[in-house]
């Protein structure tokens, strides 16, 4: 009688290698962003293996990725290491954004109309409201901002326009959060966004690029005042 062998029952396609890595590179860009991961922190390859249930071959694909987005460093004696705060390197990057965020509200004021309507909308239930109405949540909040600036830019209808501002924006989320640690900073937000949208809405293109550039350069400042203290303090908070 011919032997048989059991199997184990089939469970589901198994993830691909490259669904894997994209998992992988998501939790560990959340973890930076969200401090779990700080500036200076080291890492193995297999502790994120045993962290993400991967095997290596994927972690190393994400870390490699997240290592030529400037996120990381790799030292190949002592593994992995989130790369310290490069200040030089984030003013380079908010100089851009004032250049794309101005080019965009130029647009959304000269032309007929906003290309994705329903943007401006959102944008302007959740900025234009009253006092009382104002989050004060800071991870909330920092969501919010993301999401005008993203909203103003995407609202232009043009999609490489909207790409390569979302890049400048993934670069600098760690320090941008960080913005939002401190209660005058929402307030004040609130007011500046109010203004932009404001000026937006009514078409006035030279205050609202005035505006913008004022907004992005205090953020900016604020950036400059950041300590790892501050990073630790945001940790234990989440």
């Amino acid at each position: 009688m011919e032997e048989t062998t059991s199997r184990p029952a089939a469970t589901g396609p198994r993830p691909r290698p490259e669904n894997l890595a994209e998992r992988v590179y998501a939790r560990i860009k959340d973890d930076i962003a969200d401090f779990r991961l700080l500036p200076g922190d080291r890492f193995t390859e297999s502790e994120v293996a045993a962290r993400t249930g991967a095997s290596r071959t994927p972690v190393r694909q994400a870390l490699y990725r997240l290592e030529r987005e400037g996120l990381l460093a790799v030292h190949f004696r002592s593994g992995w290491q989130v790369r310290p705060l490069d200040f030089d390197h984030f003013d380079a990057l908010y100089d851009v954004r004032i250049i794309l965020e101005q080019a965009a509200l130029r647009r959304l004021c000269d032309q007929a109309g906003p290309a994705d309507p329903a943007a401006l909308d959102s944008l302007k239930a959740a900025w234009l409201v009253p006092p009382e109405e104002r989050l004060d949540d800071h991870q909330a909040v920092a969501d919010l901002d993301e999401a005008f600036h993203s909203g103003l830019v995407a609202a232009v209808g043009n999609p490489e326009l909207a790409r390569i501002h979302r890049e400048v924006t993934d670069k600098i989320r760690i320090i941008r959060r960080l913005d939002f640690t401190q209660e005058p900073r929402i307030a004040a937000t609130y007011d500046e966004h109010g203004a932009i949208l404001r000026a937006v809405l009514q078409r006035r293109a030279a205050d609202a690029e005035y505006l913008i550039k004022a907004h992005i350069d205090l953020s900016k400042q604020e950036v400059r005042k950041i300590t790892l203290h501050m990073l630790h303090m945001a940790r234990r908070r989440d």
